[in-house]
């Protein structure tokens, strides 16, 4: 059941990285940023909110070790402590914040406890 689980941890990483990587002006109107007169924030969306989730998780995938979806997980771990600051610094929408903070928690919750 762990490997089944991991898997579909794995491909909600690799579908959330898709949104940013293939639909950046989609996911930074979700995200409530805007782009400026530059397209440098579509590069950034692409990449780090992106490629870099759509990696993780297919190398998770393809490595099929546990130690690989923990690494996932500890992704996660930096994105909901992201999310904790953010709301002691900026004040951002509290519920936005609090559902994508819940499902990264939720997501290295899981990939951590039942693989490191």
């Amino acid at each position: 059941m762990t490997d089944i689980i991991n898997i579909i941890a794995a491909l909600l990483t690799i579908g959330f990285g898709l949104f940013g990587f293939l639909a950046p002006r989609y996911t930074a109107s979700a995200l409530d940023l805007e782009t400026t007169k530059s397209t440098m924030g579509l590069s950034e969306m692409r990449a780090s909110v992106g490629g870099l989730f759509v990696i993780l998780g297919l190398a998770a995938i393809a490595i099929n070790q546990p130690l690989a979806y923990a690494m996932i997980g500890f992704a996660f771990v930096g994105a909901a402590m992201g999310r904790v600051l953010s709301i002691v610094l900026d004040h951002p929408p509290l519920l936005k914040v609090l559902v994508f903070g819940g499902i990264e928690a939720a997501l290295a919750a899981w990939l951590i406890g039942a693989n490191f």
